[in-house]
């Protein structure tokens, strides 16, 4: 636990990772370990509280890297695979629990859960050894521990996924990580931030993701004190997009920590 806000970014790449399979691409034979991108998640830790944002297919590798031992409740921002299908890992944040690990998601996100993972929402479940969630539909502001979390609604193509924003002991933090276009009422959230993390898919544009100069567009209307980029393709070397940017804003890389104070 930190004594300030911290944000640890456990991935960053978009729903394949980069490298992709089979890819002989300049990005994904880098050398850069910041082109190296599992897919995205975050960590929010505080003195007292300590929140995972998705549970990626990479969750085990990403909680070995960063020695993650505990967490006290999952967000997720939509039920899309690259976000949920680490599902089971979580079993691991369970073990040392008597109660169940809260699990914070839209209703259509929790119902897909419910789908895809049966035994565990079922009463039935009582082991230790499994995850255990304690179910908790997001439909309006909610508070877990010290950090405060304000729901997001943004558009992912046609589908709605959560943006969220987190307000700890002053600071603003706001994180959109799947997304095409955000409506009017949305955007007023995004405002006055500390810190704005918003997808940046590709270069060009996409039916579901925002393209950089779309990104950058957005970046640009809420003003955030700083940027940051994620959901990230092979699209991008990390260097020369740093070299691309305004001095606040900067792309994410696995491993990143950023205090907020």
């Amino acid at each position: 636990m930190t004594s300030g806000l911290q944000l640890l970014f456990l991935g960053t790449g978009t729903s394949t990772g980069v490298p992709l399979i089979g890819c002989q691409c300049r990005i994904c034979r880098s050398s850069d370990g910041r082109n190296k991108r599992l897919r995205s998640s975050i960590l929010l830790d505080c003195a007292d509280t300590r929140i995972l944002v998705d549970s990626t297919p990479d969750l085990r590798q990403q909680a070995l890297r960063e020695n993650i031992s505990s967490i006290d409740a999952v967000i997720y921002t939509h039920c899309h695979l690259d976000h949920v299908a680490g599902f089971d890992d979580l079993r691991a944040f369970c073990w040392c629990r008597e109660e169940r690990l809260p699990l914070y998601a839209s209703p259509e996100t929790l119902q897909v859960l419910q789908t895809m993972y049966p035994w565990a929402f079922s009463p039935d479940n009582t082991y230790q050894g499994y995850v255990r969630p304690d179910a908790r539909p997001v439909q309006r502001e909610f508070r877990i521990g010290s950090i405060s979390v304000i729901p997001v609604p943004v558009l992912h193509g046609n589908v709605q996924t959560n943006g969220y924003v987190f307000q700890y002991s002053g600071k603003r933090v706001g994180y959109i990580c799947d997304v095409k276009s955000i409506p009017a009422s949305s955007m007023e959230l995004l405002k006055d931030l500390d810190v704005l993390i918003l997808d940046c898919l590709k270069r060009l544009d996409h039916p579901t993701h925002l393209s950089l100069e779309e990104n950058l567009e957005i970046m640009n209307q809420v003003q955030p004190k700083s940027g940051y980029l994620t959901h990230i393709s092979h699209d991008f070397d990390y260097e020369e997009l740093s070299g691309q940017l305004s001095p606040h804003v900067m792309p994410a890389y696995d491993g990143m920590k950023i205090e907020i104070y």
